[in-house]
């Protein structure tokens, strides 16, 4: 199979699809990779270190896109990629579309085979391939939301460990998931005092709070509760995921004058829609706004600002899945594979996936191979 690894062109967006290393084992397993000129120098990836690990490199992304059989990016193709795509093709990447109308009337177009990583599931329900990122968001969103918390930044001046003689700042996480369980253990290791808020209380959540003690508290998510818990918080993480489908609003616009100004939220579930009645999408370049005195920070692609690390780790995720997609084509692979079958969002111009579906307005087209 021949695949295309073309140049990321979101916004800030300096993570690479393949590493070296991935692409070299695709080359011994017999697969021709071509990567755009320029694609790894975000990550330090030089195109002679593509080309020593057996990449052919392509001056142009149109060039990727022409000769690729299965194209893998990181990011969702903005609008000018989705046009470059045709029936033939594979896009392998993340998607989003619950939150991107635009995307999927785009992708539906194409005619692509288009697979999500972050509906792929694993024989536990969990999803393998959107955890290293949401990992790496949910310590980003607490490192980036004590920096905003800061006076120079137009944060309230709280630091989150406190001082001598000076009570810790008041962090809540919504959700108990890989990305507010990630916020929750840089939150506690910064000397906050962190509240995590899910819908069940699970055992792994249970054990959590017994490692932490007093300084974590673990209770049942509800309307009431979050109300109650916003009074004291001085950074807010939501962490809220429905597979596939946009993020429940866990705090409405009303619900902001509930919380000190100065205050920071961070949406970590904006690639969803965000879980804030308020959030809109933000960049690297200017990643706040304030709405009624709290600072919003809804960063797109939080994980873009770490690269190398993210690169790394993506690319640890993704590639076994690359080699049976590329080694076994996608009808035999998904036949033999429910859980690659649930990263299926588009196919033959049809929307293929159940919340997705429900949350575009489409219909959903089952898809058998």
């Amino acid at each position: 199979m021949i695949i295309g690894i073309p140049k990321e062109i979101k916004a800030h967006e300096y993570r690479v699809g393949l590493t070296p290393q991935g692409t070299k084992t695709l080359v011994k397993a017999g697969h021709q990779v071509i990567v755009q000129t320029g694609a790894g120098n975000g990550v330090s990836f030089s195109d002679n270190d593509y080309q020593q690990a057996g990449a052919n490199i392509a001056n142009s992304a149109e060039s990727v896109f022409t000769q690729a059989d299965m194209i893998i990016k990181v990011k969702e193709p903005q609008p000018k990629e989705c046009k470059l795509l045709n029936k033939n093709q594979v896009l392998f990447t993340y998607l989003h579309l619950a939150a991107d109308p635009k995307q999927a009337e785009l992708l539906l177009a194409s005619g692509a085979t288009c697979i999500a990583y972050e509906t792929i599931t694993d024989g536990s329900g969990h999803l393998p391939l959107l955890q290293p990122m949401s990992e790496i968001a949910g310590r980003m969103s607490v490192q980036s939301g004590a920096h905003h918390l800061e006076k120079t930044q137009g944060g309230s001046g709280v630091l989150l460990s406190g001082a001598t003689g000076v009570e810790a700042a008041q962090v809540l996480v919504l959700g108990g998931g890989v990305v507010g369980m990630n916020a929750a253990k840089v939150a506690l290791g910064m000397g906050a005092q962190v509240t995590i808020l899910n819908r069940s209380l699970s055992k792994r959540l249970e054990d959590f709070q017994q490692i932490y003690g007093s300084q974590l508290t673990v209770d049942l998510s509800s309307q009431a509760t979050i109300e109650q818990r916003l009074k004291t918080a001085d950074l807010v993480v939501g962490a809220a995921l429905v597979t596939g489908a946009s993020a429940p609003k866990l705090i409405t616009r009303d619900m902001l004058k509930l919380i000190k100004k100065g205050s920071v939220l961070v949406d970590v579930s904006i690639d969803q829609g965000g879980c804030f009645e308020t959030s809109k999408v933000t960049t690297h370049d200017k990643p706040t706004y304030v709405v009624d005195g709290i600072i919003h920070y809804c960063v797109g692609n939080m994980p873009g600002a770490v690269a190398q690390t993210a690169t790394l780790a993506l690319t640890n995720a993704t590639l076994p899945y690359i080699r049976k997609l590329a080694s076994q084509g996608y009808k035999k692979a998904m036949q033999e594979d429910i859980n690659l079958l649930n990263g299926l969002n588009i196919f033959q111009g049809k929307v293929t996936h159940h919340a997705v579906a429900e949350s575009l307005g489409y219909q959903y087209s089952s898809i058998t191979f």
